[in-house]
């Protein structure tokens, strides 16, 4: 990691750049791939997952009968796990559920909201080289209490056809029936259009490498809804003097070993501290089964040494992180001074892999800065919330002139019209 000391804020923008993830060049590749799909359907389907993956695939569908060997597969341990971490996360997610009032905004004109939940969605898991089964919580999860009727899985199956057995365990605790053994471009593409197996949905959730953020950006253009752009993950730690070298280390070199192109930068107004948490880091990776890829991210990060408390704040909301841990002396008062961040870990002993995993929050978040205008996934990135109103003869009196003169202003008559009409009938009774 590169480590700079007390820079200018005019230096802070190109400090703060993330690695390139312009997806240009795979736009071409993933708009043929999405327009087969469309046109072909299963046929297409299968013939991308045998080029890409080296798949050669009978049945799209996970089986009643892999479910339940998956399930035998688990051992009790990691089961037991998985079970803390649903709770959880059901426990925060339904705590998200909202009451909506009617609203009288003014005698005889009332308005209300009420929360509907997508119909159709698709949860898309990543299951290569981390088969992501904490991601199916989080996405699952959430869908089963908005109250999505059909909820779609798609994960990619290794060279023998099998997907992981947590993946298929954690979906059938959650009771999400509908899984298929797709992963690429082809399963955004099935999920967005639908084919002779696979339902098309509404909006598509989830993860993954950059030819599916492609495939999400390009069905997102009319197709379908996703849940947000995506890039690379990554994670900024704040540290003062009062942080534990080890543990910063330890969530740097956790975030590190997502990807090649994750990114993780370290802010402080510590030399001392910043030099520990080196010598932590070389320490620790040593230790990892995936070094190399640690390594790699390791070339797009760096440690940021600067002035004072407010310069930190101030360079964090700049930057707009994924992951946002705060290791400082009063970390409640400095998370109030947070205003773009994806997620917020607060004091030593709040890790970033307990939220990816089981503190109840949810891990599929912005990155790539777009946690300055998106939010996390969270119970309602499956709603949609239908507004209605009723009006009385009463309210449309006190209303309705309004209405009339700035439509009027806007010079649209029919729109005038439709109150005038109303107003010349309850008049006339």
């Amino acid at each position: 990691m590169q480590k700079i000391l007390y820079p200018a804020q005019a230096e802070w923008a190109k400090l703060l750049e993330r690695p390139d993830n312009g997806l240009e060049d795979l736009y071409d590749v993933a708009r043929e791939v999405l327009d087969d799909v469309k046109q072909h359907g299963d046929e297409a389907v299968k013939k991308y997952t045998s080029k890409f993956d080296g798949v050669d695939l009978t049945d799209l569908q996970v089986s009643q009968a892999e479910i339940d060997e998956a399930c035998l597969a688990v051992s009790a341990e990691l089961k037991n796990a998985i079970l803390l971490a649903k709770k959880n996360v059901e426990t925060f997610h339904l705590a998200q559920r909202a009451n909506h009032e009617v609203v009288e905004t003014m005698p005889g004109v009332s308005c209300w909201q009420r929360s509907m939940p997508i119909e159709k969605v698709g949860l898309y898991i990543p299951g290569g080289s981390a088969p992501l089964f904490s991601t199916v919580l989080m996405l699952a999860i959430p869908a089963k209490i908005a109250g999505c009727s059909q909820i779609v899985l798609c994960t990619p199956a290794n060279k023998a056809g099998k997907v992981h057995p947590a993946i298929l365990y954690t979906a059938s605790l959650i009771g999400v029936h509908h899984i298929y053994k797709l992963g690429g471009i082809q399963a955004i593409g099935a999920m967005a259009y639908g084919t002779e197996t696979i339902s098309k949905v509404y909006k598509i959730f989830g993860p993954g490498n950059r030819f599916v953020t492609a495939a999400k950006q390009l069905v997102s253009l009319k197709d379908v809804a996703i849940d947000m752009p995506a890039g690379p993950s990554e994670v900024m730690v704040l540290a003062d003097e009062s942080a534990e070298p080890a543990f910063v280390a330890s969530d740097l070199l956790s975030q590190a070993e997502h990807g090649g192109d994750s990114q993780v930068i370290l802010v402080s107004d510590s030399e001392s501290l910043v030099d520990q948490v080196d010598a932590e880091v070389q320490a620790q990776l040593k230790e990892l089964g995936r070094e190399e890829i640690a390594l790699k991210a390791l070339e797009n990060s760096r440690t940021i040494v600067l002035k004072s408390r407010s310069e930190m704040i101030e360079m964090s909301n700049q930057y707009a992180p994924e992951h946002l841990i705060i290791s400082m002396r009063d970390d409640e008062k400095v998370a109030m001074k947070i205003t773009n961040a994806g997620s917020v870990f607060l004091g030593n002993y709040s890790p970033e892999s307990a939220g990816d995993y089981a503190s109840g929050t949810n891990h599929t978040l912005p990155t790539h800065g777009y946690a300055t205008t998106y939010s996390g996934v969270n119970l309602d990135s499956y709603i949609k919330k239908i507004t209605y109103q009723k009006i009385t003869k009463q309210g449309l009196l006190k209303i309705g002139p309004a209405i009339e003169i700035m439509a009027e202003a806007e010079e649209l008559d029919a729109h005038k019209n439709a109150v005038t009409v109303r107003l010349n009938h309850i008049k006339a009774q």
